[in-house]
């Protein structure tokens, strides 16, 4: 029987709930000291999960930045960099984004509709896998757990944090929040509108809260409500 991995959802986000501003130059809102933890926690998980969207707006790397964790994990017989993957049901990915040129192997999860139009744009860049008529987070879990994914750490954005939320998914939640209020109803937030599991009133057991840098970080288990 497949296990489906742990899923961790990390963000960093304003006191007022937003990971970005709506300019077009990225809003960075955690502390040098926060990226290195982020660094830490991406260098303890099987794979990556970043949106379509986050990619084509962000164009990160999402990579293991630190030498010595990358070497600790070939020294524990892993790849240097976790598993990258994304989702996208509109099929829109561009092969020129930094993301396919840089770290291991990549995993792209699509609806049967866009799945030829992705294998043609990315080509031998990514593994390509269709949930379907429609994106099935069960069936993008376990797929991964097939693939032996075990710990999963999810970067955004907030659509994807928003879904795996409401369907009680997330296994925990690190939220970095940083000093800033955003303030702009067009930014994008950490969640957006959802029928959340136990409601409104529903309490989240907290894990841990402590300071780095300027930031406060939160830990919480989401399916753990009272």
């Amino acid at each position: 029987m497949t296990t489906r991995p742990y899923v961790l959802l990390s963000a960093a986000m304003s006191v007022d709930g937003y990971l970005d501003d709506a300019s077009d130059q990225r809003l960075l809102l955690s502390s040098a000291a926060d990226f290195d933890r982020v660094d830490e926690v991406r260098a303890e998980a099987d794979a990556i999960l970043i949106g379509a969207a986050t990619l084509r707006g962000d164009n990160p790397r999402l990579l293991v930045n630190s030498e010595e964790r990358r070497a600790a994990r070939v020294a524990r017989g892993l790849p240097a960099h976790p598993l990258k993957v994304t989702v996208t049901a509109s099929g829109d990915v561009s092969p020129g984004l930094r993301f396919w040129h840089h770290g291991g192997e990549k995993l792209v999860f699509t609806v049967d509709a866009a799945l030829g139009k992705v294998r043609a744009a990315l080509g031998g860049l990514a593994d390509v896998v269709s949930t379907g008529p429609g994106l099935d987070w069960g069936q993008v879990l376990d797929e991964l757990g097939r693939r032996g994914v075990r710990r999963l750490m999810v970067e955004g954005g907030g659509t994807l944090h928003t879904q795996l939320m409401a369907q009680d998914l997330a296994d925990e939640v690190q939220l970095a929040v940083a000093p800033l209020l955003v303030g702009q109803p067009d930014a994008r937030k950490f969640l957006g509108a959802a029928d959340y599991p136990g409601g409104p009133a529903a309490r989240m057991r907290l894990l841990e809260a402590r300071t780095v840098g300027d930031t406060v970080l939160l830990r919480y288990a989401p399916k753990e409500r009272a």
